[in-house]
């Protein structure tokens, strides 16, 4: 049986979108199993729930990771991502760096773990590889460049040079995505589009209903007014808005619906035009163009030209106010995400959102900075915005840390503690009672006489005393030792001897103090993490990213997920997950590295640490910086700036 036919016995070529399928071989009595393959699927071991069903490959066995790796199809070609897997995934026996991208090819072996797969490729050659006869080319900047009428063209080639002009115009605003450049742009295609228009203003709505307020106003030789103090003609304006009109008047002086107006007389206005932004019926506001020098600067033709512009400009207005209105709603599920993630540990609540405003403060200090370095560092607003969202979902992947580790505020948890504790009356208990029964069994053996039996007593009560100073000792040594080390350097209490301790007893095992396992525990020599735990709070690194690239991120915000997901490596390769060095980390991940310790540290009490000083967190962070983890210059611009203080 060829691939096509083992496709079609699974029921799906050529529907559906598949063009490829993995197939994962029968072995003893288990039968062959066939996944298509859409435009993107995820490979892994637990239940996708967040994906749709023909997006996700679930595969058996524990070595498989809960989201192991990616397949997505670019054109005619699959290409595999590892999602940084605990196992590593493999094709044709070479291990997937985590993070790239890797093509196939048909009959390519995947391994997942211990579970080889076969990849398959439906795809008929591409069309490009054929051979392509170009009959006819043309310069495309033709079609793109404005052109300035020239002296000594008749009327019609005029005419087409304007027509020809607002098809650029269309093509130029569409580009546009936020206000500022599309004004900009809208100014200089009027002056270029009317040589002998003087002025120019435009005035815009907030609303259907609303009186325009002007945006901007410019003149020809490039003087830029404060659009609040323009005077216009109310009865031009009224004219334009209420009746959704274009309006042209030529000699306008002598015009009698406009010549009376002051505004007219006052800027001393010979000819105008006014036009709508008009959009599906809606009125978003209008543009005016007129010259104080030629009584007949504009004709109907220049009215009709005025009139497309104004139709591309108010389609570019509301793709505008659309772009803004799926930025807010993007920034606030966001911000949404991020306080649902932190309300599961109160006492980080604030962490990320004080990074993300340490961040935007200190990329704009780099973009400002001149020191060798950093000169050529510069940022757009796109890339600020970029570094605003991995810092505010850096974190992201805690949401996948048990709640009992994101909540850990002693080396020992509440309840192991409490074992402990419980434990320690136990071992009294089991001493008070093997020690009166001694005493009874040696009464009832002897027969000791009241003296004798009150002298035995005492002395039994004085080695009891004795054994629970040395256990209570021993409980707040380990009390001590419960604490969260602060630095390395600091002497821990010695466990020894509670550890050594032990009680014998008759037809059973000895009572111990401790196990091995809170002996470990309550000897880590930093913070309060067991090397088990920390391993998972690690993690939460490649959980953020993980689910990161599962968001479809626009070309603007592509390096989200890679910015939050170097912020624990370190320029000499000591950091995590990955061990990248310095050419490798980005300059945004550095600075989201910087801003997240400089939090870390500087955090109100937490259980587990002490509020440090500004200061003194700098002079952390110095010391880092000179061991080659940080980025020196980075850092000093970070201290230059305060960037830790609000604007």
């Amino acid at each position: 049986m060829d691939r096509s036919e083992t496709a079609a016995a699974s029921g799906f070529p050529g529907s559906g979108g598949v063009t490829a399928y993995l197939e994962l071989p029968g072995a003893g009595e288990e039968k062959a199993q066939v996944f298509p393959l859409h435009d993107e699927a995820v490979i892994g071991r637990a239940a996708q729930d967040s994906l749709a069903q023909d997006r996700v490959i679930r595969l058996p066995g524990h070595t498989v990771s809960r989201r192991h790796a990616r397949i997505r199809r670019r054109g005619a070609l699959y290409y595999i991502e590892d999602l940084h897997s605990f196992n590593g995934t493999f094709v044709r026996g070479k291990r997937l760096q985590p993070g790239v991208w890797y093509p196939l090819r048909d009959g390519d072996e995947i391994a997942i773990a211990a579970i080889a797969l076969g990849f398959h490729s439906l795809m008929v050659p591409a069309a490009d590889s054929l051979p392509t006869v170009i009959t006819r080319s043309i310069d495309a900047q033709d079609l793109t460049r404005l052109a300035a009428p020239e002296a000594g063209r008749t009327e019609d080639q005029r005419l087409m040079l304007k027509l020809h002009a607002m098809a650029q115009v269309g093509i130029a605003l569409g580009a546009v995505t936020d206000r500022e450049t599309l004004t900009e742009k809208i100014m200089n295609f009027i002056f270029q589009l009317f040589p002998l228009a003087e002025r120019a203003f435009i005035l815009l709505r907030k609303k259907e209903g609303e009186a325009p307020v002007p945006t901007a106003a410019r003149w020809r030789d490039g003087t830029v007014v404060d659009p609040a103090q323009v005077v216009m003609s109310r009865t031009i304006i009224g004219e334009v808005l209420d009746r959704k009109r274009s309006v042209l008047s030529v000699d306008t002086l002598a015009d009698r619906h406009f010549g009376a107006q002051e505004s007219i007389i006052s800027q001393a206005i010979r000819s105008v035009m006014c036009v709508p932004l008009l959009l599906e019926g809606e009125c978003l506001g209008l543009i005016q163009v007129d010259t104080s020098s030629d009584p007949y600067a504009f004709r109907e033709a220049d009215l009709e030209i005025l009139t497309g512009v104004c139709a591309e400009a108010a389609v570019a207005l509301k793709n505008f106010q659309l772009y803004s209105d799926i930025e807010r709603l993007l920034d606030g599920f966001v911000r949404a995400s991020v306080q649902a993630i932190e309300e599961r540990d109160p006492v980080t609540a604030g962490h990320s959102f004080r990074v993300a405003g340490y961040a935007e403060r200190l990329i704009t200090a780099v973009d400002r900075a001149d020191a060798p370095g950093l000169a050529q560092a510069r940022f757009s607003k796109e890339q600020v915005r970029e570094l605003r969202y991995a810092a505010l979902l850096h974190d992201f992947g805690k949401v996948g840390v048990r709640e009992h580790v994101l909540r850990k505020e002693k080396k020992l948890h509440h309840a192991d503690m409490r074992v402990v504790e419980q434990r320690f009356l136990h071992v009294r208990a089991c001493l008070e009672r093997q020690a009166w029964h001694a005493l009874v069994e040696q009464h009832a053996a002897q027969g000791l006489s009241p003296d004798g039996f009150r002298q035995r007593q005492r002395e039994i009560e004085q080695a009891l005393r004795l054994e629970f100073a040395r256990l209570d000792q021993f409980l707040e040594t380990i009390r001590a030792a419960n604490e969260p080390a602060v630095s390395p350097d600091l002497a821990l209490p010695d466990l020894a001897p509670a550890l050594c301790w032990q009680h014998h007893q008759q037809d059973s095992p000895p009572l111990k103090l401790l196990t091995e396992e809170e002996y470990a525990a309550l000897g880590v020599t930093r913070g309060c993490l067991t090397p088990d735990e920390r391993r998972q709070i690690e993690a939460h690194v490649a959980d953020s990213y993980s689910f990161l690239i599962l968001i479809p991120w626009t070309r603007d915000l592509a390096s989200v997920p890679t910015i939050a997901h170097g912020h624990h490596e370190k320029l000499d390769g000591s950091g995590y997950p990955m061990g990248l060095r310095e050419p490798q980390i980005s300059i945004q991940t550095r600075i989201l590295t910087i801003c997240d310790i400089y939090d870390a540290l500087t955090a109100a009490d937490r259980p587990y640490k002490k509020q440090v000083p500004v200061e003194q967190a700098l002079d952390l962070i110095a010391l880092e910086c000179r061991a080659g983890h940080l980025d020196r210059q980075l850092f000093d611009v970070f201290v230059q700036s305060r960037a830790w203080e609000p604007l």
